[in-house]
């Protein structure tokens, strides 16, 4: 709940947002960069609400019916203050879900794990190129999301130069 609590305080920093322009948020502007999913905004928002953290008003705008608009409150701010602290801080050996393959490499026929990891790295480089194609695409991005895409290329890479040297060294 830390990274989804983070998240919703995060979008009402710059200040109040109807829910749906909260989810809007969330997947058509965050997810392609950072990958979480939100089935449901309006539980997270509802608990977060009963904590203290944000606060909600109904609002309306024109002849349009009545929203519930979301604010961040001065608890909200302090918990947003240490979760970002937290995040940034937090060290945690990352996992990768070929690891498991990989500890029982040993039991799979080599010639069916070099063509495996030949298909994860020719994988991998259509993801390199979508995250390149999305930084060209995206007209003058944040700078936050700039740093977002240059990460994740980095880190793309970096696998993709180890699964390559792996099918190198089987023999």
């Amino acid at each position: 709940m830390i990274e989804h609590e983070l998240l919703f305080l995060g979008l009402l920093k710059d200040g109040p947002r109807h829910g749906y322009e909260i989810k809007r948020l969330i997947e058509e502007e965050m997810f392609p960069f950072v990958g979480l999913r939100i089935k449901s905004i309006y539980y997270p928002l509802k608990q977060m609400e009963k904590l203290g953290l944000i606060k909600k008003d109904v609002g309306r705008e024109g002849k349009f019916p009545e929203k519930y608009v979301y604010s961040l409150t001065s608890k909200g701010q302090k918990i947003f203050d240490h979760l970002i602290t937290e995040s940034f801080l937090s060290i945690e050996r990352p996992y990768f879900n070929i690891d498991l393959s990989l500890y029982f490499l040993q039991y799979v026929d080599k010639k069916i794990a070099k063509r495996q990891l030949r298909g994860r790295v020719l994988f991998l480089n259509r993801i390199k190129r979508n995250l390149q194609a999305l930084k060209v695409k995206t007209s003058n991005p944040p700078k936050h999301l700039h740093i977002i895409l240059d990460h994740d290329l980095d880190l793309v890479e970096a696998e993709i130069k180890s699964i390559t040297r792996l099918v190198d060294l089987l023999i």
